[in-house]
């Protein structure tokens, strides 16, 4: 009679993923260097902790001025100042830009004191003895100059857990000044083949008694590395029960995942189930596939384990179907994809240069899978360029526009560059932001909520999170909504005794406002108009009594650390950054946020996920110092 032993009831595929989704395999965080970083995964969000750029610096050659200097300049009547100096890119100005003056000024430099904008240089000209330069062009405060933190704002979600770092990340981070992060661990993956037969190549083979060179160990070894996990190789064993345990032991006590090949099937010399239901726990012992059916999955001393069959086709196929995805949801890779991928335009971009560009492009895709491709292009000098664009499109020199639904081809920037499976866009929050933490693979862009509306409308992102203005017109659908409470920001003792919005007019106190396109210095706009009309003045005469209300910092975060550095008196944010921050707050209002959604992604599974996550964070919101849901 044979000693056989048959499968067990074939598990189903989805089955078995869940029972491997359930293995030990992941391994624990770890913190490497930058330059040891690229391919890994990011184990917690990132945070700026310093503008980018750091100071405002001119983005063009030519002359810094104070920009209502120059108003009424043009070709017919230019304007002589006159000029005080030069600054160039690298050095510390020592020169102030008084009323009526000019400074030479390069690309990159510091701005002089005293002044607000540049007038480029081809719209210039010096004086033959250099005591002047004719302006020929008006400028308003802030034209051609790169306020400090305008690329990166200090204090703002620089690229959140899950972020796999790509060298455009790590440039990222290089500008932050990172010097470490936080990754996911890889894990190791021990390999053991099995059988009588089997010789490692470069050893001399003996045909006539059926050895063959072991394929799977090196093939596996190769799977598992460019999955994201790191091999530990042992020597193959035999069918002899004892040196299979022995061996199986050794590589649990060592790895959190153990692969065999081989000695999986039912006939009596193929014992390993045997090793693993008594040293371990047996989970599975078979799957309905073809090739494949010899299956083993469970746990050895603590550690996972996954039994390849012995045929190399077989265990190769296992090895994709099932086991890679495992390894690279354990060390938080994604999956491969290729280098050039095919979309739509989801919106019309017109290009008449005549030269041939690389435009940078997004992607997103919509509720059928289909990829759409968006233009991004924020400037030569912005290093979030590389971050929130997947790739670039050639654009032909004669190309005049790329029509909204005209096929595409990106090349991207990494085969591992992956769509986000949500894209937004809209207001700076720092609850929201914490939302973003918990879901797979998000990509947001901070940058108003007037820039979200209009985006929205366009049909480019998934959602807009838009703060005080509500949906108007918009033809969206609510996600969710909540309260925060806005105001001033003092240090603490408010040593100029500021009670209300109405105590910084005409005050010696310098004010840092946040960005137009916000939402929240729309709700201050709405305040300071509604104290004009009180006081019967104009809105423009109340602003100007503002000392620096025009300087608008782009984070929400920004006014909170311009005042902790002592770079302003009173700066404009939440209740929750005074709070987290240790400084006073004197409340002006409550402003609404609220999360809008594309209508005809609603079913997308990434805004599914957002939707999820903001019903689990409703009992949250009011944990947060000035917030209410």
């Amino acid at each position: 009679m044979s000693d056989r032993r048959e499968f067990r009831d074939l598990a189903s595929p989805d089955t078995v993923r869940k029972i491997i989704d359930d293995l030990p395999i992941a391994a624990l965080s770890e913190t490497v260097s930058l330059t040891s970083a690229r391919g890994r995964v990011l184990a917690e969000r990132v945070d700026a902790d310093i503008d980018v750029p750091g100071f405002d610096r001119a983005s063009m050659d030519g002359y810094a001025v104070r920009g209502q200097d120059t108003f009424g300049a043009s070709e017919a009547a230019p304007i002589d100042l006159e000029r005080v100096g030069a600054v160039h890119a690298g050095e510390a100005p020592d020169i102030t830009v008084g009323s009526g003056e000019a400074a030479e000024i390069s690309t990159g430099a510091v701005m002089p004191s005293g002044a607000d904008a540049v007038v480029i240089v081809e719209r210039t000209q010096e004086h033959d003895d250099g005591s002047a330069v004719r302006v020929r062009d008006a400028v308003a405060p802030g034209d051609n100059v790169m306020i400090a933190g305008t690329d990166v704002a200090a204090g703002t979600r620089a690229l959140g857990p899950g972020t796999q770092l790509t060298p455009r990340e790590i440039g990222l981070l290089s500008a932050l000044g990172v010097e470490s992060v936080p990754v996911r661990g890889r894990p190791t993956v021990g390999i053991v083949s099995t059988g009588d037969e089997l010789v490692r190549p470069g050893s001399p083979l003996d045909t006539s008694c059926g050895q063959i060179y072991d394929v799977n160990s090196y093939t596996i070894a190769a799977g598992v590395e460019e999955a994201g996990g790191e091999t530990k190789l042992y020597p193959h064993t035999g069918d002899d029960y004892d040196e299979m345990e022995r061996l199986l032991i050794e590589a649990a006590g060592e790895c959190d995942l153990v692969l065999s090949s081989g000695s999986t099937s039912a006939s009596a010399v193929d014992v390993i189930y045997n090793v693993i239901e008594s040293r371990g726990n047996l989970r599975l012992h078979g799957v309905a596939v073809k090739p494949g059916k010899p299956m083993l999955v469970g746990e050895l001393d603590g550690s996972a384990y996954i039994g390849l069959p012995g045929y190399p086709v077989s265990a190769l196929t296992i090895f994709r179907t099932f086991v890679a995805p495992a390894i690279r949801s354990a060390a938080g890779q994604s999956d491969p994809q290729t280098a050039t991928i095919t979309g739509t335009m989801a919106v019309e971009e017109r290009y008449t240069e005549g030269r041939l560009r690389f435009m940078p492009v997004g992607t997103v895709s919509n509720v059928e899978g289909e990829t759409l491709v968006y233009p991004v292009d924020k400037g030569s000098g912005a290093t979030t360029s590389l971050v929130e664009a997947d790739g670039v499109v050639a654009v032909d020199p004669n190309t005049e526009y790329l029509a909204a639904g005209e096929s595409v081809t990106v090349e991207l920037f990494s085969p591992d560059v992956r769509p986000p499976t949500l894209f937004g866009i809209g207001e700076d929050d720092p609850v929201f932001s914490r939302i973003l933490d918990n879901l797979s693979n998000p990509r947001y862009l901070a940058i108003g909520s007037r820039e979200g509306r209009r985006r929205l409308r366009n049909g480019i992102p998934d959602i807009a999170v838009i703060a005080g203005e509500g949906n108007r017109s918009l033809d969206t659908v609510s996600l969710g909504s909540w309260t925060r409470e806005w105001g001033l920001l003092v240090l603490t003792g408010n040593s100029a005794n500021i009670e209300e919005l109405a105590d910084i007019i005409q005050m010696d106190q310098r004010f840092i406002n946040r960005r137009a396109d916000s939402g929240l210095r729309r709700e201050l706009d709405t305040a300071v108009e509604s104290l004009a009309d009180d006081r019967d003045v104009s809105r423009r005469k109340l602003i100007q009594s503002i000392q620096g209300y025009e300087r608008g910092a782009k984070g929400v975060e920004s006014p909170a650390r311009a005042v902790i550095q002592g770079n302003a008196d009173v700066g404009l944010g939440l209740r929750i950054s005074a709070a987290e921050r240790g400084l006073e707050f004197i409340p002006v209002g409550i402003q609404q946020v609220t999360v809008e959604a594309n209508p005809d992604r609603v079913e997308k599974p990434g805004v599914q996920e957002l939707s999820n996550a903001l019903d689990s964070n409703t009992t949250n919101i009011d944990s947060y110092p000035g917030y209410e849901h």
